[in-house]
């Protein structure tokens, strides 16, 4: 393996080897080097106890972060290293941090209280490693194995929970026996998480390259702070464009959609309502005619609930709401819905179509994927010739209808959104002098 240690965690270890005290990487850095992808973060462990570290860089900044659980943070130039005295935790009394910690000064010990056997390696200066629960074994392997009994970490830190299947997600792991029975066993220990925690790790998680596979082992997790997705898990859906069950075309779903987060919570959420809106037939066929509607409302609820931020949230109802319409390749209807979505959010929405079909029966669904693709390329073209789309790209405006005599006010906005949809139409072309005589005509009948 071939170590390179950033010049400012070099120092940081240096000064504190010269002091007298053991100081080792630990955590992601170490877990990334193994892996051979560039650490994001630098976390050092030390021997030393807090005062004793802010002793060691009394000639730099420090900032004391976290001074109560041994951490302060070194400033190095533009980089800061969090550096944390070896410690072994009290209780969870509250399910998420220790009660108190009890500083230490075996390194075993520090690594014994982590979450994953591939985050409690230590790395010294030389690159050598100290690994007394076999992480690099299990990074080797493609494994997710809790330091210790499994049960007891997850009751610990609820967090952890999230943080396994995470990891598992988006690093293509597995989630070894012992580890994921207890995640089946302890998910209500999310309860005691914050929403904007679980947040961050559902945002990683979903866009993992094995986010699919994660959520078809672990549904039950994401059922303890979304329930509203549990009862897709057992919806047959008896409709011929449908080989699978709710569950299952959702996460085929998933796995089809581009990893991008709107994208990838469009598609976990698109079906949402579905299981309130079915209605079976005299021919034992099932139907779902309002779902998108319903879906929608209660996807907003759902990303609310987790604190999404609004631009997020928006965008995803917008996609659940609309992404079972039907669209035509008509130059009129593309014009159209281009500038009631934007740009952005139609080309989204094409994809979203993509991946719902690409979910569904495939002798059924490739004339659809054949749409998708046709409205891509006109949709391309009408953006490629700078079409008018929008009242700001409309060829008159409010100055010019003032100056016309319209009267000031509501009308006004009126007038030019009528004029824009005649020519989204394609009744009118965007052209200043005729739109501005269009205005005349309608200042003279006001």
């Amino acid at each position: 393996m071939n170590v390179t240690i950033p010049p400012g965690a070099e120092r940081v270890l240096k000064t504190l080897t010269a002091a007298g005290y053991e100081a080792h990487l630990v955590g992601g850095c170490v877990r990334d080097l193994l892996r051979e992808v560039p650490p994001q973060d630098w976390d050092i462990c030390t021997s030393a106890l807090p005062e004793e570290t802010e002793a060691c860089f009394r000639e730099q900044r420090v900032v004391k972060t976290g001074l109560k659980h041994g951490t302060i943070t070194v400033l190095d130039g533009e980089e800061a290293y969090e550096v944390t005295t070896y410690r072994s935790d009290g209780p969870y009394s509250d399910g998420r941090r220790p009660d108190r910690v009890r500083f230490v000064s075996d390194l075993r010990e520090d690594l014994s209280r982590r979450d994953f056997t591939m985050n409690a390696i230590a790395m010294d200066l030389t690159g050598g490693l100290y690994d007394p629960f076999d992480g690099e074994k299990d990074i080797r392997e493609g494994r997710i194995r809790c330091v210790g009994e499994p049960v007891r970490r997850f009751q610990e830190d609820g967090l952890r929970i999230l943080r396994g299947l995470r990891f598992g997600a988006v690093l293509g792991y597995t989630l070894e026996e012992k580890t994921a029975n207890a995640i089946h066993a302890c998910r209500a220990m999310l309860e005691h998480v914050a929403a904007e925690r679980i947040h961050i790790e559902l945002c990683k998680l979903i866009v993992g390259l094995g986010a699919g596979e994660i959520l078809r082992e672990f549904p039950d997790v994401l059922w303890q702070f979304w329930p509203e997705l549990e009862p897709l898990f057992t919806m047959e859906q008896n409709n011929p464009w449908h080989c699978w069950n709710g569950w299952e075309h959702t996460l085929h779903a998933v796995e089809a959609a581009p990893p991008e987060l709107i994208l990838r919570l469009t598609m976990l959420l698109h079906d949402v309502g579905k299981p309130r809106c079915r209605v079976t037939d005299e021919a034992g066929i099932d139907h779902f005619c309002v779902h998108p509607q319903v879906g929608s409302e209660m996807a907003d609820e759902m990303l609310r609930r987790l604190k999404f931020e609004n631009q997020v949230r928006r965008q995803v109802v917008t996609l659940v709401k609309y992404h079972d319409i039907d669209l035509p390749e008509d130059p009129r209807v593309v014009r159209r819905w281009l500038s009631r979505l934007g740009r952005e959010t139609f080309f989204q929405l094409l994809e979203v179509k993509r991946a719902d079909a690409l979910a569904q029966d495939r002798d059924k669904s490739h004339k659809r994927l054949e749409r998708c693709e046709g409205l891509r390329a006109l949709a391309e073209t009408l953006a490629a010739e700078g079409q008018c789309l929008s009242l700001k790209e409309l060829a008159v405006n409010g100055k010019d209808a003032l100056a016309l005599g319209l009267s000031p006010g509501p009308e006004v906005g009126k007038v030019l959104t009528a004029l824009l949809e005649r020519v989204l139409d394609g009744a009118l072309p965007n052209e200043r002098e005729t739109l501005l005589k269009t205005l005349k005509e309608y200042e003279k009948q006001n």
